[in-house]
């Protein structure tokens, strides 16, 4: 689509355009961490070694293109990979996509070390945390960001803990391509369907204010109490995905803004396809507000340009990687994937999907469903994981390690998390439990 008034009938084309042959099917990976002081204070953009200092210091040090909104700088961009903004300061990156899990795992690594020294010497330690442990929500400072000022008066209307998603709470990410509409619709299903799965194994987030919120990933809760219109299971992905099925989805789900002009203006809740049909203010969406539209839900596998999975509390860099080879393993390998989905197909059998993300979320892998721990669905996946990881990237399949340690032992990282706190509650020791 052109960047010309957007028309209805296109936006089906646009996803089918978006598929890739085989031979041209990548892996990118998200990764969001938190900067805190080291008793677990939160760290503000307008501070001295604040986070404006912070981009300002990683775009000199590596030679990232900054971007400002007005005065303030919001992201870097350098060749195809960025570092944005969450509202409460969490700073993401967006990896290049990569061909190899080896070459992601590099560039992870390279970033990981450039955000260390920019802080030596400084207060300041960045965590990977599902959710910040110590500091109050309240107490942590907004970016100055125009989308986020109009979200943050939005989502609070429809979930009571809207503020603690933007402000607290950070992921891993990854998104892969997909070869046609059928294989895209696999794909989805599967990753959909183990959702609960993936909440459990990565689960990493039981503290907030430094005491047992009673959830091993309090993230996940919190995203359920976010404007269930936009985030969870919708219907779109639960009843045999469709692009026809998907653009219904997005044109009917509520907007939140505008963005034309260099301006973002509350949308107050019409649908795009209202928008569509009859603009705004004499103003029609154009290709580019479609695509920033489809930013604006939040559901647990989220379909762009690429298949995005969205179940995963922050973790280390090492288990975040795994992440990555976990469902490069499943999704890009034929046999694995029709392995994962007769799994799944039998862990469905029981309650809903909201239902078994919500024992996911309180309990992760001890968790029981059909009969059987979460900890024994994880690592019979896990194998088929790793079997198809083997056959379609093998020079990588050591980075799938340290997840299949885990599941060997039935842990997430959120019981170790636990035991630490137990045997030291101290607020910076707390921090040093989860030290990025």
């Amino acid at each position: 689509m052109s960047s010309e008034r957007v028309q209805q009938e296109q936006l089906v084309a646009t996803f089918e355009g978006y598929a890739q042959p085989r031979e041209r099917w990548l892996v990118g990976g998200e990764f969001e961490r938190t900067v805190v002081r080291s008793d677990g204070r939160p760290v503000g953009y307008f501070e001295p070694d604040g986070i404006r200092w912070i981009l300002d210091r990683l775009a000199r040090r590596d030679g990232w293109d900054e971007e400002y909104e007005g005065d303030h700088p919001i992201a870097l961009w350098k060749d195809g990979a960025s570092i944005t903004l969450e509202p409460g300061g969490q700073v993401e990156l967006s990896g290049a996509p990569h061909r190899s899990l080896g070459a992601l795992a590099q560039e992870l690594r390279d970033n990981r070390q450039a955000m260390l020294e920019v802080v030596e010497g400084h207060d300041l330690r960045w965590i990977a945390a599902g959710l910040t442990p110590v500091a109050d929500i309240e107490d942590v400072p907004w970016v100055p960001k125009g989308r986020y000022d109009v979200m943050r008066r939005f989502l609070p209307l429809y979930g009571d803990l809207a503020h603690y998603m933007m402000k607290g709470t950070a992921s891993v990410q990854v998104n892969f391509d997909f070869g046609d509409e059928a294989d895209c619709a696999r794909k989805v299903q599967l990753s959909a369907g183990m959702a609960p799965l993936t909440t459990a194994i990565f689960a990493h987030s039981p503290l907030y204010k430094n005491q047992w919120t009673g959830f091993k990933s309090y993230r996940a809760h919190i995203w359920t109490r976010t404007d269930p219109r936009r985030t969870g299971f919708p219907p779109a992905l639960l009843h045999g995905y469709s692009h026809q099925g998907w653009v219904d989805y997005l044109l009917d789900v509520p907007m939140m803004f505008y963005k034309y002009g260099g301006t973002w203006k509350p949308a107050e809740g019409r649908t795009f396809r209202d928008y569509m049909a009859h603009g705004h203010e004499g103003h029609f969406p154009d290709a580019k507000e479609w695509e920033l539209h489809q930013t604006s839900v939040f559901p647990e596998v989220r379909v762009k340009r690429t298949i995005e999975i969205r179940s995963a509390d922050c973790v280390d860099a090492d288990l975040a990687v795994a992440f990555c080879a976990f469902f490069t393993g499943l999704l890009y390998d034929d046999g694995a994937l029709g392995e994962g989905l007769a799994l799944i197909e039998d862990f469905e059998r029981e309650g809903t999907p909201t239902q078994r993300l919500a024992l996911a979320s309180r309990d992760a892998l001890d968790a029981t469903v059909g009969g059987r721990k979460l900890a024994d669905w994880a690592r019979d996946l896990g194998a088929i994981a790793d079997r198809g990881l083997r056959r379609v990237q093998p020079a990588d399949a050591h980075l799938l390690q340290p997840l299949l340690a885990r599941l060997d032992v039935g842990r997430c990282p959120a019981d170790d998390l636990l035991d630490a706190w137990r045997a030291n509650p101290d607020p910076r020791a707390v921090v040093e439990a989860v030290r990025y």
